[in-house]
């Protein structure tokens, strides 16, 4: 295999795909315009290099259904090798045809194609403009999309799916009267893509309502000619697979020996796992439950043991009785993939500094260091007011609601600010954007308040949201882990008791002695949260206030700063008018100890500013529907990915978003934030359960929110086009007709498909007679001819007011051969399609059309 060096050398980092397919144990490239079709008795080499700042490669090698072994094993071996050329820094993935991982689908945004045979059958590079195919493709997904080539009879049809008959210059979409609203989108998608790139943008493509067939006669006839006529009943719906497998919590890790020339497995650990159980010298199987496969290498394993890593996982897949479809990723060291370190209960990488106001938390000793908010700085970046979950400097409205006797009532707002565990509450701030008021409602629960009390406080929060037409952000907050803007709207006087209620004519119990821990350096970041009344809750790094029938102490801790010490006073003024008597650690008299139970250990560790655990945001689609929490995963999402029809979870690891789209269906909805509940809880890093969930509806996404996608579009939601409108715009199809003879070109005897050129596909095998179908279009675009008297692409250049007898002016590009478009315009008549409207018409301005 020495002339891969030589296609290594070829291979160039730069951002966006590079694939090659294995042809006589050699890889050959593929080129673009065949990128997404991928042959059943082919092995394919995927090269991804990621847009961010440090380039991260992944390599997938791709393994067709009927694929022959040594393709498969030749693949293996490029892969390593690719692997090494790029100094063992890619991640790795082994694919298997229809169980491909989320990443490897997110690459070809309009589907994959499933093509029947392979290099044996005359592997050819694409043939752009051919147009003697007919195939019949199965399309299934809303999410990922797979189109698989069937038999082209009747017989391949059902009520459920959609399906795609392509007859190269005319493509017929028919839509099952089981199929939803996003299947038919994706599939109109797709036909789009095949015009695009594999036509040059000249097929037509019209569409069937299987459901009213009668108002498309013409199309109707047009399939009826090719597939004959249809006789029996057709058959029912095939269920779609599961929309994603549910969250395995037991996760377990094995380290891999072969120090005795066979391959040993031991376990180490099962979930939560920590980073620190990875040792550099040796490397590890991580196991999904069998749902995926996950290889580790250190930077000090063995060259050997580097290179068999991918091996030893389907050695490790087949020993443990796996299917042989399960989903293998192999990474190095410091290059670990983000669904990696999401397995592991803190993860920091080398080099990590602190965020803006963050610190990585170790224990109740960890001090954050807190930054103040620069709120032009949230304005210039989407991104830090997501990572800061701020949308404002908190200079908006507020009013705040306690539950009482099940019913709203308003808070007197000299107390605002206090929140007593023995109540819940609803906040609601407003603020501005673009002029436009946007509202945020924060559900706040005590851990005393009772069921009745917390499911009040639910169904208020929906009767508030639809006295605002469903415009609020529903933030739920659990006591003691406010959210940074929550903290900020009280300007500082945020006091979090743990019992008792606020309501008037209610007598709190009074212990002798309460202790508050107060942590902040301004009003926008501080808060005072009542602790046990022990010595053991001090914490050297914050300051405390002990308020006794008698005195009332303000401890300051070695670590606190001056400004948290101010922060203190104020708070202290609050919840006491009487006079303070300030105590520094170490010297505290006799007097302090007492309400305290008397002297004993505590948190006395010096300031700890450790590096940020950070995690990458992952997108999921959410389904509830088999009493089980299912969910797909969107991999290098973008807000395209965001569905009108569904309810979407956005973790971002500090909190959960869920988006309701506005057609998601009212059960989804219900069941969303238990769902989101029970993902935090079945989260194989064993993730805080009191992790903030918000709730975002469709056209009110907050900044929080919206700074995780990049390029965000606030007007998406008025001008992405609907299934209907894509389909208008497909123009007037009614008037495609195919010629009645000679229909069954290139069906093989039986009715099977027969071989044509696609790309990346077999060889365009021509009939002796070139029985082609005849497909002619109604408004005889694409491919025009030249008007009588036209010689060369000279006389279409404007000269004013003259131009041709029979040119239509304002599509003169449509009469250019392949050659003078090109020439002309710069670029190819797919690459052309793709532009938007305003930089056509500036091309053909430059060009002299226009």
């Amino acid at each position: 295999m020495t002339e891969a060096h030589d296609v290594f050398k070829n291979i160039q980092r730069k951002p966006g795909l590079q694939i090659w397919t294995i042809n006589k144990m050699q890889m050959v490239t593929v080129p673009e315009q065949a990128f997404g079709n991928f042959f059943e008795g082919d092995c394919y080499i995927v090269l991804n290099v990621n847009n961010n700042p440090a380039q991260s490669i992944d390599i997938h090698y791709w393994i067709g259904s009927s694929s022959s072994q040594d393709e498969q094993g030749a693949a293996a071996i490029y892969v390593t090798q690719l692997d090494e050329n790029f100094g063992g820094s890619p991640v790795q993935y082994r694919e298997v045809q229809g169980h491909e991982s989320v990443k490897f689908k997110s690459y070809f945004k309009n589907g994959l194609i499933y093509k029947k045979g392979g290099v044996a059958s005359g592997f050819t590079h694409v043939e752009t403009n051919v147009y003697n195919i007919q195939r019949l493709l199965h399309v299934k997904g809303t999410k990922h999309v797979t189109a698989r080539e069937v038999e082209v009879s009747w017989n391949s049809f059902n009520l459920g799916d959609v399906f795609l008959l392509d007859m190269g210059k005319a493509i017929i979409q028919w839509n099952g009267p089981q199929s939803n609203r996003q299947e038919k989108l994706k599939a109109v998608m797709l036909a789009q893509d095949i015009r695009d790139r594999e036509r040059g943008g000249r097929a037509q493509i019209g569409v069937i309502e299987g459901a009213q067939e009668e108002a498309s006669p013409d199309l109707m006839k047009v399939m009826v000619s090719v597939l004959g006529q249809r006789i029996g009943q057709m058959k029912e719906a095939i269920p779609d697979d599961k929309p994603g497998q549910n969250q395995i919590s037991n996760v377990k890790l094995y380290q891999v020996s072969d120090a005795s020339g066979q391959l040993l497995v031991q376990e180490v650990a099962a979930s939560p796992l920590t980073q620190d159980l990875l040792c550099s010298s040796d490397c590890y199987i991580l196991d999904q439950g069998g749902t995926s496969i996950m290889v580790w290498k250190g930077k000090g394993a063995s060259n050997e043991e580097r290179r068999s890593a991918m091996g030893r996982a389907v050695g490790f897949i087949k020993a443990k009785n796996y299917p042989a479809s399960t989903k293998v990723e192999v990474m190095s060291e410091g290059g670990e993939s983000a669904m990696f370190k999401q397995l592991f209960k803190s993860w920091t990488g080398k080099g990590q500094t602190q965020g803006l106001g963050k610190t990585h938390s170790v224990g109740k000793i960890a001090k954050v260091d807190q930054v103040k908010f620069d709120v032009m700085e949230l304005h210039a970046q989407p991104k830090l007011a997501a990572q800061e979950r701020m949308v404002d400097d908190a200079s908006g409205q507020v009013q705040v609601w306690r539950i009482e006797n099940l019913e709203l009532k308003e808070v007197d707002r000299s107390t605002y600010g206090q929140f007593y565990g023995g109540d819940c509450y609803l906040v609601l701030y407003t603020y501005n954007r673009a002029n436009k008021p946007q509202y945020i409602l924060y559900i706040w629960q005590g851990r005393h308040a009772t069921q009745d009390e917390v499911t009040a406080s639910a169904y208020q929060a929906v009767n508030l949201d639809n006295k605002y037409n469903g415009a609020p952000t529903q933030v739920r907050v659990v006591m003691g882990k406010e959210p940074r803007h929550f903290m900020a709207i009280f300007k500082g006087r945020l006091i979090i008791f743990e019992g008792g209620t606020g309501r008037p004519g209610v007598v709190n119990p009074d212990p002798a002695a309460r202790l508050f821990q107060v942590r902040g350096t301004h009003e926008l970041n501080t808060k005072a949260t009542e602790v046990p009344a022990r010595a053991s809750s001090l914490n050297t790094n914050d300051v405390f206030l002990l308020k006794t029938h008698q005195t009332v102490f303000l401890w300051y801790g070695k670590g606190c700063s001056g400004d948290e010490r101010e922060m203190g006073k104020a708070v202290a003024d609050l919840l006491s008018g009487q006079d303070k008597q300030t105590v520094m650690e170490g010297q505290e008299p006799a007097a302090f100890w007492v309400p305290l139970g008397g002297k004993a250990p505590y948190a006395s560790d010096k300031r700890l500013e450790e590096e940020v655990s950070l995690h990458e945001p992952r997108l999921f689609e959410c389904s509830n529907q088999t009493g089980r929490f299912l969910m797909t995963e969107m991999a290098d999402f973008t807000q395209d990915d965001l569905d009108e029809d569904d309810v979407m979870l956005l973790d971002t690891w500090d909190e959960i978003f869920l988006w309701i789209g506005n057609s998601a269906n009212q059960y989804e909805i219900q069941e969303s934030s238990s769902s989101a509940v029970e993902y935090l809880k079945t989260h194989p890093a064993g993730r805080d359960p009191g992790t903030p969930i918000t709730t975002v509806k469709q056209g009110y996404e907050p900044p929080t929110f919206t700074g995780w996608f990049n390029a965000w579009d606030a007007h998406k939601w008025s001008g992405g086009l609907s299934y209907e409108e894509m389909k208008s715009k497909l123009g007037d199809v009614s008037q495609i007709t195919v010629s009645l003879n000679n229909t069954d070109l290139n069906k093989k005897p039986g009715g099977g498909v027969g071989n044509y050129s696609a790309p990346g596909g077999p060889g365009s095998i021509r009939s002796h007679n070139q029985r082609m179908s005849s497909v002619q279009f109604g408004d005889g675009s694409q491919n025009r001819a030249k008007p009588s008297g036209m010689q060369n692409s000279e006389q279409l250049v404007k000269t004013p007011n003259q131009h041709p007898q029979g040119l239509d002016p304002e599509k003169r590009e449509e009469y250019l051969s392949d050659a003078e478009f090109e020439n002309l315009l710069g670029c190819t008549r797919a690459n052309f399609q793709r532009l938007p409207k305003w930089r056509q018409n500036d091309l053909k301005k430059k060009a002299g059309l226009f």
